[in-house]
């Protein structure tokens, strides 16, 4: 199934894990966001970082939510990548948008990913 990426869907599995009806791996959880690692991860390090609220990706966001969620988020991926170790070796950050990209769930997510050498940011088609 292709997700909608105009509309939110209050059923996508982030939505039911903000509501407490799906468990995760919980690595940190404020006001503004919760972070847990990917079950599928793709780096020794593969933490998922969403923001609390009905948000489809960065445009929308950045376009609907109140100036204090967007500081909120983004100070809560820093606080999680400093935690996690990774700031002296470094780590990519990715937020997916839309089919093309390949997102596979219509809630904003920042993946942080880390603990390796992480190649090339495309791979050539």
């Amino acid at each position: 199934m292709i997700p909608n990426y105009t509309t939110y869907d209050s059923e996508n599995i982030f939505a039911k894990i903000l509501r407490g009806e799906i468990p995760c791996n919980k690595v940190y959880e404020d006001d503004h966001a919760l972070a847990f690692h990917d079950i599928n991860p793709q780096a020794p390090v593969h933490v998922l970082v969403i923001p609390k609220g009905a948000y489809i990706s960065m445009m929308d966001f950045t376009a609907e939510a109140p100036a204090e969620l967007i500081t909120g988020f983004f100070r809560a991926v820093g606080h999680v990548a400093r935690d996690l170790g990774l700031e002296d070796a470094g780590y990519r950050m990715l937020a997916n948008a839309g089919a093309d990209a390949h997102q596979e769930v219509p809630h904003l997510h920042i993946h942080l990913f880390g603990g390796r050498k992480l190649g090339p940011m495309l791979m050539p088609q």
